[in-house]
């Protein structure tokens, strides 16, 4: 979701506020009826219909600037990458209505629990994930490729879908922190003048622990109940989802894997279930339907995102960024900086790639000044840049899974493990690392950290 007109105006906190009103209506209303005893508490204001006051707020201080309000708004929902994720999207929810039709998924399940034991499921999809975002560099496309197959398993073995989900999205970030081909990596490395490999290493610190933990909260995370032996459909109509997760090992572009994906699920429903062509078009349009609110909430988060932008808003965060890491000095208080920037960065813009893009030179900065080598800083852009992606309500990963569920983002929010665990274990890494020769006074970080 990026915007991509440049920042004529001025630093502004004013230009947030638009996201502010946002998040507190939506976040305000769904607590509120949680605490009154609602069901489905999150579910009863529509993020995107949240999500029209905020826009309208932010068209309106863009006008009395007198900027090009609606130009910006649409050139925002235009960009490119956003049109490539409403393409997922919408590509993604007909795969998961076809193979569901057809019996894919039930057979996928039955092929899953023959060799994966019910007490190990949740582990095994974090590892799935974890080696097919890794070999793909990205984790849009884990998953859309792995989350029909985890929520069968999940049907399959009385599992809670957001716990199942969660091991996805973690390993899906996982693999797309760590793999040596992820755009973001490629993008935080070059920004910082160093090598993906030396990103890499220094990444690793921080992801092998937080993935074991992982490992060990799923394994004893959920309750999975023994599945009976069933007659399982034909083991012919599991081929298209093989196909899908082999196809993108071998890089084929996301697209053309799920569209691929969708006819071949159609196909082998048509030669060995009880399917007709009317009953596919029937399902793929039921597909599309199915993602109609993360598209809607992913367009209107990427008009928000450039108003926010062209507006000054993220111009006035960066600024203040700069200020508090240029008021003391020291690896700490530097790595703060970096983490805070890139975070906060994404939170605004909900788009990793663009905020490490955007926050890269200024870190480079921060970096220098402080003695944080170009490798930690990189690994700290793409870590912060990831996590906070993928914890974001209104970021498309979260979006993704949240829609081919049916669940509410901030359900599932809860239960990414792994994305917690390394934020977690990295920031206290940075805070308690020892410290060298000429290093930062402790009370001067945490005058950082209460501001």
């Amino acid at each position: 979701m990026s915007p991509t007109a440049p920042s004529a105006s001025p630093p502004s906190f004013l230009a947030l506020s638009p996201l502010l009103l946002f998040i507190a209506l939506f976040c305000g209303v769904g607590f509120t009826l949680t605490a009154l005893g609602e069901a489905n508490a999150f579910y009863q204001l529509p993020a995107a219909v949240a999500l029209v006051p905020a826009l309208a707020l932010a068209l309106w201080l863009a006008h009395r600037r007198g900027a090009p309000a609606f130009d910006r708004l649409l050139a925002g929902m235009g960009d490119k990458d956003v049109q490539l994720m409403l393409l997922i999207f919408l590509l993604s929810g007909a795969f998961t209505a076809v193979s569901r039709a057809t019996g894919g998924v039930e057979a996928v399940v039955a092929l899953g629990l023959s060799v994966i034991p019910a007490a190990l499921i949740l582990p095994g999809i974090f590892l799935l994930a974890t080696a097919i975002a890794l070999a793909l560099g990205t984790s849009m496309g884990t998953i859309a490729a792995v989350a029909p197959i985890a929520l069968g398993l999940a049907d399959a073995a009385s599992l809670d879908k957001a716990l199942v989900l969660g091991a996805v999205l973690s390993g899906a970030t996982c693999g797309d922190n760590l793999s040596l081909i992820s755009d973001t990596a490629i993008a935080a490395a070059r920004s910082q003048g160093t090598t993906v490999r030396a990103k890499f290493l220094e990444n690793l610190k921080f992801a092998v622990p937080a993935a074991l933990g992982t490992l060990v909260l799923l394994a004893f995370a959920g309750d999975a109940q023994p599945v009976p032996p069933a007659d399982p459909p034909s083991a012919w109509l599991a081929l298209p989802y093989v196909a899908v997760l082999g196809l993108a090992v071998l890089g084929v572009n996301v697209l053309a894997v799920l569209a691929i994906g969708v006819l071949l699920a159609g196909a082998f429903g048509l030669g060995f279930a009880d399917y007709g062509v009317l009953g596919f078009t029937a399902d793929v349009h039921k597909g599309f339907l199915s993602v109609t609110d993360t598209v809607l909430v992913s367009l209107f988060v990427a008009g928000l995102g450039a108003l926010i932008r062209a507006d000054g808003g993220f111009a006035w965060f960066v600024a203040r960024i700069e200020a508090l890491a240029r008021g003391r000095k020291g690896p700490r208080v530097g790595q703060l900086g970096i983490a805070g920037l890139v975070a906060g960065s994404d939170a605004l813009l909900a788009n990793n790639t663009v905020a490490i893009l955007l926050s890269g030179p200024i870190a480079k900065d921060i970096a220098a000044e402080h003695g944080v080598s170009p490798a930690r800083a990189a690994s700290l852009l793409d870590i912060f840049a990831c996590v906070t992606q993928s914890l974001l309500p209104w970021g498309a990963q979260i979006l993704l899974a949240a829609s081919l569920g049916g669940i509410s983002p901030l359900d599932l929010a809860g239960s990414l493990h792994y994305c917690w665990l390394l934020g977690g274990l990295t920031l206290a890494w940075v805070l308690f690392e020892r410290r060298r020769s000429g290093a930062e006074d402790p009370a001067q970080v945490g005058e950082v950290l209460l501001q």
